[in-house]
């Protein structure tokens, strides 16, 4: 009975966290950019009881002993990085990228790497008194400049953004004239298990885990059928359906856990007392 108590309190804390999930997703359905997150289970240690001879019959084709599971647990968390729909806005400093890929901007001064598909830029004036494209919390939006080195997009005075498909951005004036200013860096997540949350939308490398093997860099193009739409906005990806479903299903797994344990507490009772009587 006691085994049964265990079994059903593990269940119990691991839905309870697979609720808090699909709470946050539909949470977020209207956040830009934001990815959906499912819970990853796994089964907990399972012990091997071995029966007594006695317990051998004639005819028996199953061996003795048994095994005894303990439930499961939450190992970690899984991030859906597929494509939310394209909204249009109309905002020159809004960028959605088409395509299995993310955005790179830089966090400190050191030059940390992180990576969004949350495209709602906006220009942010630095330090030195320039106009920066950066995220709405501040990050400069990484690129390789004209020169072939990497830094942030700085718009000249009178000057307009002009983003192309392929992540070239120019600056436009008035009577036409333009300049380049560089091209935005994408990176594939080649291993997106390796990509931790640190922020919302915004995600690193984990800890331990060599960068060039969790993302690539990309030009994006016609074969590997990515680019960057200027005026949109990824939506979340989030399936209100699927979500609804879920927590249902969730729910009277929950439910059954809980009645569970309650049957093994009143069974614990009635065998005390048979004891006491």
């Amino acid at each position: 009975m006691n085994s049964s108590m265990m079994k059903a309190l593990n269940s119990m804390n691991s839905y309870q966290l697979k609720m808090d999930l699909i709470s946050n997703n539909v949470a977020n359905m209207n956040t830009v950019g934001y990815k959906s997150k499912s819970a990853v289970f796994e089964d907990l240690l399972t012990t091997m009881e071995q029966q007594p001879e006695g317990f051998s019959r004639d005819g028996r084709l199953t061996p003795l002993g048994f095994n005894q599971g303990w439930g499961s647990k939450v190992t970690g968390i899984a991030t859906d990085f597929t494509q939310g729909p394209l909204k249009e806005t109309g905002v020159l400093t809004d960028l959605a990228i088409e395509g299995n890929a993310l955005f790179e901007v830089t966090v400190d001064d050191a030059g940390t790497l992180a990576y969004t598909k949350d495209g709602s830029f906006q220009i942010s004036i630095n330090g030195n008194r320039e106009a920066v494209l950066t995220t709405n919390q501040g990050y400069p939006v990484q690129a390789t400049l004209p020169d072939g080195s990497q830094g942030s997009i700085i718009i000249p005075d009178g000057f307009a953004l002009k983003i192309e498909a392929d992540g070239n951005v120019y600056g436009v004036n008035e009577r036409g004239a333009q300049v380049s200013l560089g091209r935005i860096n994408l990176v594939n997540p080649v291993r997106p298990d390796a990509l931790v949350q640190v922020a919302d939308n915004l995600f690193s490398v984990a800890t331990g885990a060599n960068a060039n093997e969790v993302v690539n860099r990309i030009i994006p193009d016609s074969q590997n059928r990515i680019a960057i739409r200027q005026g949109f906005l990824e939506q979340s990806n989030v399936d209100y359906t699927k979500e609804m479903t879920d927590l249902m299903k969730v729910q009277r797994a929950y439910q059954l856990a809980a009645r569970a344990l309650s049957s093994s507490d009143t069974l614990m009772q009635l065998a005390n007392n048979l004891r006491n009587n």
